[in-house]
């Protein structure tokens, strides 16, 4: 990691000074904020810690609760959130104190005694194979933790407000139609009335009234939020119901530290090892619920759900010796009929937005409840930022539910199925390797890196595409490993991308080497002029790189690239001592340390390309590198000009 830019530091260097609304933090919340997020799951940790990075908004997240969450219910982290954790800065700790998805097993009746189950196939676990990084396990509240950790540590230093619940809101009219400037400043800044209660403390039950310029709902799946802004859950309960225990227990059956898919006789088990070495999660089948039940499946003691799994598991069973947590539910698949609280036709920007299980419920079986949360608040985060700190136009918000209400109505539909396979009876399976040949055919989907935004204002059309076939419009970045030149160490290019809030600009070499004529050396050129994009959209007495952080991969070898003759744009000068940033420039040929070569592996043209990525990692265009012109345009429809370019002498 870097640091040292803004002077000598001896401590640790996680965290960062504090700055703007960091600095004096007042600890009651005050009567007007920039952005109140409601609930702090994962989607709204997130998207607090999102927000730290922009110390010039004032934002506050409020939690019914009186404290940390201590036991979370959600524990499957997917290879795509891993690779979101090391942006904020914490995925080789969580690793270390996680459960690695090695394999997943997979059970079903002996043909010559169906009573008794035998294992019928092992598969490994997809993640090495689509990913640098793993699948794990590890409980929500550590999550949680992790992401309240980089809040509280980034300049704006948010902590949560525990003990304050949501009551109501109201947008006021005109909101969205010109309330102000930019950054939302004028006569009616804060048209979203918010009625807020204690709910702990000195002050439990009063009730009092602030107003924010925005409003995110990550407040669950009996959202207020969502109901105060006339939002439809629409879908409807299955006719299933299943028991879930997290349990420590002593047992002969073999795999009780593997993953498992468990069919018998007696009903089905998804069986997941958690982190510790010792702590286990069961999902059991509880059978088909009668139409007038009226939820009363949820009443059943955790006595039977032991009962159902030990015969399930026969002739192996389970001695439980602690329940840590257990519950109840029906299969629910629901999506919100969209994200925010403006229909299409009403001509003005949005002002409330919903996340995580306000906008999308399902089962728990498939593991993707937090990790598409946490993507929700990673597509939020950076355009809220971009906004309230007038980079960008209001318009950039109205595309976080067009772009993520697609991606919960693919999950609804990939959890409809892997919950029905998981629920079938013995007989209605033909083929025993059916589940492991599902589980590992959709492997992309469930890790998270299946996602893809079509063409808006912030995914270019793929006019361009065969320059760079490896990374896909509107699909996340997908690292590969180069040679950092100025000190010949391998390291991935995309782990260099830290949750800043800024916009990723990969400049792919043509064949010269560094310091003679070539097209990228234009390039440079035109991105140093005062015409260019990095210029015109960076504020007033800002780093060069504060906004755009430009990066150049040459062809060659890093022994073969002169540092010295790379264009200055690579080795800008930032901070208050103006050091020169070294980590800006790679190179892509095979050294000591990595055998890749990222022109292969990702199919970049050899006449160079420019690869351009939004700040939560995802690919927005892929251009020539003469095409100056189309880089100028799309980043016009991104951003307001902080200041205009200087005129042409000549």
């Amino acid at each position: 990691m870097q640091f040292h830019h803004h002077g000598y530091v001896s401590a640790d260097p996680r965290v960062q000074d504090a700055a703007g609304t960091g600095v004096d933090r007042p600890a009651e919340l005050p009567d007007e904020v920039d952005l109140l997020i409601v609930g702090s799951g994962p989607a709204g940790m997130l998207l607090a810690a999102q927000m730290s990075q922009f110390p010039g908004v004032t934002t506050r997240i409020i939690e019914r609760r009186e404290g940390r969450l201590v036991l979370g219910q959600a524990d499957g982290i997917q290879p795509r959130s891993v690779e979101t954790f090391q942006a904020f800065g914490f995925a080789e700790r969580i690793i270390a104190e996680a459960y690695n998805i090695a394999y997943m097993n997979f059970w079903g009746p002996d043909p010559e005694n169906p009573r008794n189950i035998i294992r019928t196939a092992r598969t490994e676990d997809y993640a090495f194979k689509i990913s640098e990084f793993p699948h794990l396990i590890v409980n929500q509240a550590r999550v949680l933790d992790y992401f309240a950790e980089a809040a509280a540590h980034g300049p704006g230093r948010i902590v949560p407000d525990y003990g304050v619940e949501f009551v109501g809101l109201t947008v006021h009219d005109g909101a969205g139609d010109d309330v102000g400037d930019s950054a939302g400043n004028g006569a009616d800044a804060h048209p979203v009335e918010v009625r807020l209660r204690y709910t702990a403390g000195e002050r439990a039950g009063e009730e009092r009234t602030i107003r924010a310029k925005y409003v995110v709902g990550s407040d669950g799946a009996r959202s207020g939020v969502r109901e105060a802004i006339g939002r439809r859950h629409v879908g409807a309960f299955a006719a299933h119901a299943w028991g879930v225990m997290d349990v420590l227990v002593n047992t002969d059956f073999p795999d009780w530290r593997t993953k498992c898919a468990i069919n018998s006789t007696a009903g089905n088990i998804l069986h997941i090892p958690r982190e510790g070495g010792y702590l286990s999660r069961m999902y059991i089948d509880l059978g088909e619920v009668a139409a007038d039940d009226d939820h009363r499946v949820r009443q059943t003691p955790i006595e039977e759900v032991i009962r159902r799994a030990n015969e399930i598991l026969h002739p192996y069973s389970i001695d439980v010796k602690q329940v840590a947590w257990h519950s109840v539910y029906e299969v629910g698949h629901r999506v919100t009929d969209k994200f925010d609280d403006v229909d299409v036709d009403q001509g003005h920007d949005p002002r409330v937005f919903l996340t995580g299980d306000a906008c999308h419920t399902h089962s728990a079986k498939a593991g993707q409840g937090m990790n598409v949360s946490m993507q929700d608040g990673f597509n939020l985060g950076w355009k809220l930022g971009h906004v309230l700190t007038g980079l960008s136009p209001a318009s950039l918000l109205s595309t976080y539910s067009a772009e993520r209400q697609p991606v919960a109505q693919q999950l609804i539909d990939f959890d409809r199925e892997w919950s029905a396979l998981m629920a079938r009876k013995p007989e209605e399976i033909s083929d025993p390797q059916e589940l492991a040949t599902f589980y590992l055919g959709t492997a992309e989907f469930p890790s998270g890196f299946m996602t893809q935004y079509g063409p808006s204002m912030i995914v270019t059309d793929a006019a361009h595409q065969a320059l760079a076939e490896g990374f896909p419009l509107g699909k996340r970045f997908k690292s590969v490993e180069v040679v950092r030149v100025c000190d010949g160490n391998a390291v991935h290019l995309g782990h260099h991308a830290k949750a800043d809030g800024r916009w990723r600009v990969y400049a792919f070499a043509d064949a010269p080497a560094a310091g003679e004529a070539s097209v990228l050396a234009d390039w440079a050129e035109f991105m140093a002029s005062p015409q260019s994009p990095v210029h015109r959209f960076t504020p007033e007495g800002a780093d060069i790189d504060a906004v755009f952080d430009v990066k150049v991969v040459y062809q060659q070898g890093f022994d073969d690239v002169d540092i010295a003759r790379v264009p200055e744009l690579f080795l800008p000068r930032t901070g208050p001592l103006g050091l020169i940033d070294w980590e800006k420039v790679y190179a892509a040929a095979p050294s000591a340390w990595t055998t890749t070569d990222i022109f292969d592996e990702r199919g970049l043209s050899r006449d160079g390309v420019v690869v351009v990525v939004r700040p939560d990692q995802y690919v927005a265009a892929v251009l020539p590198l003469q095409a100056t012109d189309e880089l100028d345009t799309f980043f016009s429809q991104v951003f307001l000009p902080q200041h205009q370019p200087a005129a042409v002498v000549g």
